[in-house]
């Protein structure tokens, strides 16, 4: 197993130390899972470049890369309903594109296609993972401004969810013509 696919299997092994942590009732669960959070979104940022700058592109990077980056994302979401961090609604907007997207590369998959990542559903990746950085942080510091900045980025990444799903089924339309 070469170093990007080591990385994203380390991101998705931090995914449970990051619920275990978010829900332990210890002092600085906010940071700790603030800190675990951080490594395991640097890691998604590292994997894709090393792998494209020393041609180590796998088919098994190229699935298990963005299933990684849902994986965390959305259980750190999931984590930040019960204390109030983040709406359940937007949780429910994120994962149900996320799983819609997963299932229509799942159709291109099995057609011989492979739909790359466009723009709008990295940056809306990048949005998702500040937003939780800043709530994180802001619910360690019990600090409202950095808390608002969470929110307003949560709310951005969920209009950025949004449009990334419909630019994803609209350049891809074709997938469920003949269906």
């Amino acid at each position: 197993m070469n170093l990007p696919n080591k990385l994203t299997v380390f991101r998705i092994c931090m995914v449970p130390l990051f619920m275990l942590f978010i829900y332990l009732q210890i002092p600085g669960k906010y940071l700790i899972s603030l800190i675990i959070f951080a490594v395991a979104a640097i890691t998604d940022a590292l994997d894709g470049r090393i792998a494209r700058k020393h041609n180590l592109v796998t088919d098994f990077g190229k699935f298990m890369d963005p299933l990684a980056d849902k994986l965390l994302v959305i259980a750190a979401l999931t984590c930040m309903i019960k204390p109030g961090l983040v709406p359940a609604w937007i949780v429910v907007v994120i994962v149900a594109r996320e799983l819609a997207v997963s299932i229509m590369r799942a159709i291109a998959a099995a057609d011989g296609k492979v739909i790359a990542a466009g723009n709008s559903g990295k940056l809306k990746t990048v949005t998702q993972m500040l937003a939780i950085v800043f709530l994180l942080l802001g619910a360690h510091m019990d600090a409202s401004l950095i808390l608002k900045v969470g929110t307003v980025l949560i709310y951005i990444a969920a209009i950025l969810t949004l449009y990334s799903g419909y630019e994803y089924f609209s350049k891809n339309k074709e997938l469920f013509e003949d269906r």
